[in-house]
Order: C-alpha cells, then sequence, then structure tokens
C-alpha cells in the first residue's frame, strides 16, 4: 500500500491545515493511506530549555495528546536531520510522499531544503505549502515586481487581495485516511515527557480549543474597543492569538475570516486589528526576501553605527533593574511568564537600543529566548524598527521617554505594581519616578532607593541626545 506522510512542524492542528488538506486529496486517488509524524530535532533538547521552547514543547505534548483523545498518532521520531529521514524510510518503506507547511525564513529554510533533498535520495517526493501566513512572500507586491519598505501602501493592496478562505477538513474521513502501525509510541511519549520536565512555568493559553475560545472570547469584549484597550498594559486588552499562531493552534486565515465576518464591529476597530495580521505579513515578506537583515540593518548608512555592547548593561535591562520602573515591569513580566505587552515591547526595546545605546541584536536574540509567541521575522523587523535602521522605522530622533509612555499608558502604575513587588506601596505621585521620594517617604513605603530599588542607570535626557548624535554623524559619513 502506498502511504503519504503529513510532517508537522508548527501547525498543531487539524483544521484549516493546507499540507494536510492536499495529503487527503491525494489519498483519495488511489489506494493510500497517510502517517502523521512529527521530527523531534535533538539539537532543540537541553537540561536548561528557555521559556520560549518549553512554550512550544508544552503546545506539543497537548497536540499529541488531544489526537490521541481522537484516537489519532503522530509519531514522534527523535533525532538530527538525517537519522529523522532514515528513521522514516526505515519504519514505512512504502513511503512515497511527504507533506509539509514550508518555512522560507532562518533555519526552517534550510532544514527543509536538507530534508527534502534526503528525501528526494531515498526517492520520496516531498511537497511544501504556505500555510503560516494570509499571504506569502511573493503575493503582495508593487506593480514593478518590488518588494514595498513602507507599510501604508502595502497595507492598501494587501486589504484589498482576495483573502484565500479557510479548509476545511472532515476529522472522520482523515481518520479513516490514517495508517495504523504496529509500531509502539510508548516511548515515544516517556521521551517528550521527559523533556516537560524541563518545562517548569504553567502555561494557560495552549492548544486547539484554547485558540478557538480566546479568540470568540476576544471578540464578545474587547475588539470592540480595541484601539484604545491594545495600548493599555494592565487592561487584557489584545488578543493573545500571537502564541497561538506561533504553534499553529489556529490559522491567520481563520482569525482574518472571524474578524471580517462580525457585522457588529465598528469598521475603524476591524482595521485597527486587521492591521495587525497585515504586519505579520508584511514583516515575513521582507525577512524572506532579505534574509541578511537578521544580522545587518535594512538601512545600509547604519550599518557603520557602533554600537555599545556594554555586558553588564545588558544584565541589568535583562534583569529589569534599569531603574526605570515601566521598563523593569516589562522585562520582568517577559522573565517570568514569556509573554510581554506590545506596548511594553516598544518600550523595552527603545529603551536598550536609544538609551543604553546596545547593539539591537543582542535584544533581538534575548527575546528570541524568552518569547512564548516568537516568529522570528517579527521579532526582527521589530526591533529593527525600534532601532531606526530597518523598514519603516521609526525616525532616529523620536526617542520613546520611558517616564512619559509610564504615565501615559499605566497612569496608577497598576501594571507597574504586578511585577514590581518592591514597588507594591509607592504612591502614584511617584510609581513612574520614585527616586523623587524624599528619605521619610522612602522608609514609610519600604522603598529605599539604591538599596531595594535602583536610581536610573542612565539619564534618559543626556542618552536620548547621545542617541540622535550617533544617528547624525553616522548618516553625514553617507
Amino acid at each position: 500500500m502506498e502511504l503519504g506522510a503529513v510532517w508537522f512542524r508548527r501547525d498543531f492542528r487539524l483544521q484549516d491545515h493546507t499540507a494536510l488538506f492536499e495529503a487527503m486529496k491525494w489519498c483519495k486517488k488511489g489506494d493510500r493511506k497517510l502517517v502523521f509524524l512529527f521530527h523531534v530535532n535533538t539539537r532543540f533538547i537541553s537540561t536548561s530549555i528557555d521559556l520560549s521552547d518549553q512554550y512550544f514543547f508544552v503546545a506539543l505534548h497537548d497536540f499529541v495528546y488531544q489526537l490521541m483523545k481522537d484516537g489519532i498518532i503522530i509519531h514522534l521520531i527523535y533525532g538530527n536531520e538525517e537519522e529523522f529521514v532514515s528513521q522514516v524510510i526505515t519504519r514505512y518503506p512504502t513511503l512515497t510522499t511527504i507533506f509539509f507547511n514550508e518555512d522560507d525564513v532562518g533555519y526552517g529554510l534550510g532544514r527543509d531544503q536538507r530534508i527534502c533533498n534526503l528525501f528526494r535520495n531515498r526517492n520520496v517526493n516531498s511537497y511544501g505549502f504556505q500555510d503560516a501566513y494570509i499571504h506569502g512572500k511573493e503575493d503582495v507586491l508593487k506593480k514593478d515586481g518590488t518588494l514595498y519598505k513602507v507599510f501604508t501602501p502595502y497595507y492598501k493592496v494587501w486589504r484589498n487581495q482576495q483573502k484565500p478562505k479557510p479548509l476545511l477538513l472532515d476529522k472522520d474521513e482523515m481518520i479513516k485516511l490514517l495508517y495504523h502501525h504496529e509500531h509502539s509510541q510508548e516511548e515515544e511519549f516517556l521521551k517528550l515527557n521527559e523533556i516537560l520536565t524541563s518545562c517548569r512555568q504553567d502555561f494557560e493559553l495552549v492548544g486547539q480549543r484554547k485558540a478557538i475560545d480566546q479568540l470568540e472570547l476576544f471578540m464578545k469584549d474587547n475588539v470592540g474597543r480595541y484601539s484604545t484597550l491594545r495600548n493599555l498594559p494592565y487592561v487584557k486588552g489584545t488578543s493573545r492569538m500571537s502564541q497561538f499562531l506561533r504553534v499553529g493552534n489556529i490559522s491567520a486565515r481563520m482569525i482574518f475570516q472571524h474578524v471580517i465576518n462580525t457585522p457588529s464591529l465598528i469598521e475603524d476597530e476591524r482595521e485597527t486589528f486587521l492591521k495587525e495580521l497585515a504586519w505579520r505579513d508584511f514583516y515575513h515578506m521582507i525577512y524572506a526576501n532579505v534574509p541578511s537583515m537578521k544580522t545587518e540593518e535594512l538601512m545600509s548608512k547604519y550599518r557603520s553605527i557602533k554600537w555599545n555592547h556594554d555586558v553588564d548593561k545588558f544584565r541589568t535591562w535583562c534583569e529589569g533593574k534599569t531603574g526605570y520602573p515601566i521598563v523593569d515591569a516589562g522585562m520582568r513580566q517577559l522573565n517570568s511568564t514569556g509573554w510581554m505587552h506590545n506596548r511594553l515591547r516598544m518600550i523595552t526595546a527603545s529603551f536598550l537600543v536609544k538609551d543604553y545605546l546596545i547593539d539591537w541584536r543582542l535584544g533581538a536574540e534575548y527575546f528570541s529566548k524568552k518569547l512564548i509567541d516568537y516568529d522570528e521575522c517579527i521579532n526582527i523587523g521589530s526591533w529593527q524598527w525600534c532601532a531606526s535602521v530597518g523598514t519603516d522605522a521609526v525616525p532616529y530622533f523620536r526617542v520613546f521617554n520611558p517616564i512619559t509612555q509610564s504615565k501615559k499608558f499605566d497612569p496608577e502604575g497598576k501594571y507597574i505594581r504586578n511585577f514590581m513587588n518592591e514597588l507594591k506601596n509607592v504612591e502614584t505621585k511617584y510609581i513612574h519616578e520614585p527616586w523623587k521620594m524624599n528619605e521619610m517617604e522612602q522608609t514609610s513605603k519600604g522603598c529605599i532607593i539604591g538599596k531595594d530599588y535602583p536610581y536610573p542607570t542612565v539619564d534618559h535626557k543626556e542618552q536620548r541626545k547621545k542617541a540622535i548624535r550617533m544617528f547624525e554623524e553616522v548618516g553625514e559619513m553617507k
């Protein structure tokens, strides 16, 4: 019997799954069956798995467990790339075709190419499909075929382009097409459970069902006020869809259709949310076509900037001990939960590159280890945006003031107090600048500046001048 395989990677769902949909079509053309595979690459397994990878493995475990409840087996195959292919071929000698949702950036692109070549050498065909984004890397281009570098004109074209409809799959039909192999899954699952022992965080939002529930809750409670609530870190005003998209518990197409088909939405609120989906496609398009931006500034005139690499300052930022409460609260939220409110991502990133003048690449790498919703394209694009060196970037002379941002978006300090225990008793009038308390006030509130909480590690006004001068000097050299 001829076998086909669906190779799952970061697409943990059974609905609107392009590779699975195509595999089922292929299967029904003859006497064919399907197997589900997941490659657990041992290069990503260590004794100390950081938050980003922890979330991924927890999501994988949830997916495997939910499939088991439906009587569906996904085979977990461990090893490096060569071992993965060898084990698949040995286990399924009649395998002729592999279906997968492709990666076209970073490590995933190279992995796809290498593994497909290995399968081709074993006479197994492979078919990859664009599935992670609404529009792929070449779907939204200028009339002359070049890339958009500015989001607004890109969005106008993106918005008017016909969107692919979510694919509906029949689970009962799917189960009938599955090949039941005698190979025991017990050892595979035991190994996965061993990996999970390194996952210390208890993640609440995981899985296909939770993704749908969270989307429906957001549409009911918040999307009508999204443009306002999304900037307030002390309320649950964002969709929280990013982490589900990261592991593919839900597709971007399904989210788009859900928003479009909600007639009660105010048009401006609808557009504000849809732009977030478009930004995701935009950054993917840029990075997929300019892969060098992972390591160098997209704007060539800024590649000669001599960024600071102060190890102590960088550690201070990572640990949330800069002396600026809103910055420190953001970093502590990231370190404790693996997620950070988007407004805080901009504030903390701006502080690192414009106040500490530290290389944006260091910040991007740190976020990649911590963010449970980590998307390489968005992370790199966003960091270059904050550093004023990328596409459609914030102008270099526009520097986020951490105190102003704090007062504007967390006026009563609710967010700060939630993550800064040492500041929980500080009065609201001092919560954004606790160093302004006198000695008596510090003592009465149990927060001695310089002991319980640090003085500001830099003077923002002075650092702003330095940042602008740094960019201007480089610009004049060009």
